[in-house]
């Protein structure tokens, strides 16, 4: 039971929070950022990644990004080092170093994590995620299959999508 309440509760804070409502409570305070393992250029070749077992990732991942990338969690609202972010550059996936999103269709959502309307044309798939006893569209990095977050039709144009990604999924690259 316990072990199962370890995915359903933040599961439950993403689904509201990350739904569109702004009624999370910030609670970084003293709070590091985390320390991607994994470098942005590696040498896994692109047709490696499907190939890694769970204890490599395990290697190559901090515990949070192992949890978020590996076992679709999510991280809390407000806390992650990307929500409030406004450097120009690309984010790229924190497990591969794939670039994902440009910061040019990054917004304030107002929801506590990272937002854009449009990722890297090809750099993301998504699929059906039934979980919490809803219909939602997940989000992977189209290289390793990591888990990014989750895509909702109410985004600003010109796509009118929200792609709601967890912070602890990305790495930065500054122009």
């Amino acid at each position: 039971m316990i072990a199962m309440m370890r995915f359903v509760i933040p599961a439950l804070i993403g689904l509201f929070a990350c739904s569109g409502g702004s009624n999370a409570v910030r609670s970084d305070e003293g709070q590091e950022p985390s320390e991607h393992v994994a470098p942005v250029t590696d040498p896994v070749a692109d047709d490696q990644w499907s190939r890694l077992t769970e204890d490599q990732w395990k290697e190559r991942l901090t515990d949070e990004e192992y949890d978020v990338l590996r076992e679709e969690g999510t991280e809390r609202p407000f806390t992650g080092e990307f929500h409030d972010h406004h450097a120009n550059g690309t984010y790229v996936c924190a497990a591969c170093g794939q670039p994902l999103y440009q910061s040019s269709t990054k917004f304030d959502s107002g929801t506590g994590w990272p937002s854009f309307y449009e990722a890297i044309d090809g750099k993301v798939e998504t699929e059906v995620d039934r979980t919490l006893g809803m219909v939602r569209t997940e989000v992977h990095c189209s290289r390793c299959g990591g888990h990014l977050g989750h895509v909702f039709p109410d985004g600003p144009e010109p796509t009118g999508m929200r792609h709601c990604i967890n912070s602890v999924s990305l790495d930065f690259t500054p122009e």
